[in-house]
């Protein structure tokens, strides 16, 4: 009689457990985010939190909800704000919410949760946990760094503001054109390394190599900004690229926006200064205590490959003049100059907090034509912003030259009439077996790539030119993510709209500009 009994009552069990289960299913938090990031570094006093409550029931809402921030993993694992715990609020919102608790440390990471309640005042689970780190928010806090460079521009050689236009009658300013340096600096780690976060800048952009390896996917990092006001920084979490021992940071730094000489084309002249970098490397270690590696005058400093460097004219690489192991422990830089401590900029320095410009699309070659032999032309298929990148062999010092455009002239060659000339990227090769490349410090906007003084694999080389084994394309553009798509039953609506993400991708870099070629200015039109 019992069996019967519970055989009767097990599906009615078993629906309540999971009418129950469904009930707490119902409203969940998803999309958790730190100041508009998951997992951001360089955050400040007062990050901002958003999330998103989700439930399967028609009409409900948050009717209020609890945030917690701990010091340490195993704390937010076990649900204890040990750093702030807002306690139970009432609001419906869920975007930027302030931290509200004791002020942060620089340069620390920390660990967050939120939970919500339902209109009938029922919780959510907690969310999965989400990690910031805090950036530097006093000069103080970057523990004695300096402003190193390769060189300096006297004050009376400046130009600051710039010159829109050509600046032809500006006497010697703006005229020199401007080492492209390398910075390293080789220290040792005394044990077992905790933690370790590197926050640096370099004007006009850098990249930040440690024991040979690129820390981070930027492009054209940090971003453009008027540097009398503000100077941008990156923070990175490097513990797992260091090392008990030997280690190198290097750094190359670009001129970007900050210098723009009066050499090929250019739509602005400007002169801050000459490249510069700041950096500070924060180590903890397992025992708790720390140490800091800062730019100071102990760095060394050499002039790097990029023989030319402009964010309007293009780059120029001479790969004869490679330091092989220049940025791993062990090189020998004996024959480097010491740095200059220069003046630091007028501009406040403070975190980047943007989605990073990247290489976001790789396009190959959809057609290649061929004139006279020696004239080669790719076409892309596709108008965009970006860079080459070539695999090449040949002769030590032969030079292969890129010219970009996005017209064609009645002779099926590039035009660059209506976009800015002259701009090209040039490699003056080495003599290795294949060499590979691509510009670290200008970008353009382009469809079709003229090559000169090399020819592409499988053509008629009767002049012995370099071989061209392979060229791509690489879109850059800023890595923000995508919001929402359209597409309809109508293809010319589909293609319009495809025109215009394709006008807001090229134009999205560090700061939403009129055209990523001629001007590459501040402009809003593409995103109206």
């Amino acid at each position: 009689m019992l069996k019967s009994l519970l055989f009767l009552l097990l599906p009615s069990l078993v629906l309540l457990s999971c009418c129950d289960r469904e009930k707490t299913a119902s409203f969940s938090v998803s999309g958790t985010k730190c100041n508009g990031f998951e997992n951001p570094d360089g955050a400040g006093m007062h990050p901002v939190f958003s999330w998103i409550p989700e439930s399967k029931v028609r009409g409900e809402y948050q009717k209020a909800f609890r945030l917690i921030v701990a010091s340490d993993e195993s704390s937010i694992e076990d649900n204890v704000g040990d750093i702030w715990d807002s306690g139970k609020i009432p609001g419906r919102s869920a975007f930027r919410i302030q931290y509200g608790g004791p002020s942060l440390q620089p340069g620390r990471k920390y660990f967050w949760k939120v939970r919500a309640w339902d209109r009938n005042d029922q919780p959510s689970g907690w969310s999965r946990k989400g990690e910031f780190t805090t950036g530097l928010f006093e000069k103080n806090d970057w523990s004695g760094a300096e402003w190193i460079g390769y060189e300096d521009i006297p004050d009376s050689l400046l130009l600051v503001p710039g010159v829109h236009g050509s600046g032809d009658n500006l006497g010697n300013k703006a005229l020199k054109r401007t080492i492209v340096p390398y910075f390293r600096k080789e220290f040792n780690l005394r044990d077992k390394i905790r933690s370790a976060l590197v926050h640096v800048s370099g004007l006009g952009q850098y990249e930040l190599i440690i024991n040979g390896k690129k820390i981070g996917d930027h492009f054209l990092a940090p971003g453009w900004t008027d540097y009398r006001k503000s100077c941008l920084y990156n923070t990175f979490d490097v513990t797992t690229d260091l090392k008990k021992g030997s280690n190198a940071l290097a750094v190359i730094v670009g001129n970007g926006f900050y210098n723009i000489n009066r050499e090929r084309y250019r739509k602005l002249v400007i002169a801050y200064g000459a490249p510069r970098m700041i950096l500070k490397l924060a180590v903890t270690y397992g025992d708790g205590s720390e140490e800091a590696i800062v730019s100071d005058e102990t760095w060394k400093t050499s002039a790097s490959p990029i023989t030319y460097s402009g964010i309007y004219g293009g780059e120029d690489y001479d790969a004869r003049l490679e330091q092989p192991g220049w940025d791993r422990p062990g090189f020998k830089d004996t024959e480097w100059n010491n740095v200059l401590t220069v003046k630091e900029p007028e501009g406040r320095l403070r975190s980047e907090n943007d989605f990073p410009v990247r290489v976001e699309k790789i396009l190959s070659p959809v057609k290649v034509f061929c004139k006279n032999d020696s004239i080669f032309t790719f076409d892309f298929g596709q108008n965009a912003s970006g860079i080459v990148r070539i695999k090449v062999s040949g002769r030590r010092g032969r030079e292969v030259r890129l010219i970009p455009g996005e017209l064609l002239d009645d002779d099926s060659l590039v035009t660059q009439r209506a976009t800015g000339e002259p701009y090209y990227f040039s490699y003056t090769l080495k003599g290795a077996n294949d060499e590979v490349w691509m510009p670290r410090f200008s970008y353009y906007g382009f469809r079709y790539v003229r090559l000169e003084g090399a020819v592409p694999e499988g053509y008629v080389n009767s002049r012995d030119l370099p071989v061209l084994h392979n060229i791509e394309f690489l879109h850059t553009r800023n890595s923000s993510p995508e919001a929402g798509t359209f597409r309809c039953s109508n293809e010319l609506f589909n293609s319009i709209y495809n025109l215009i993400r394709w006008s807001v991708e090229n134009n999205l870099a560090s700061v939403a500009t009129d055209c990523p070629h001629r001007e590459k200015l501040g402009w809003l039109e593409q995103i109206h």
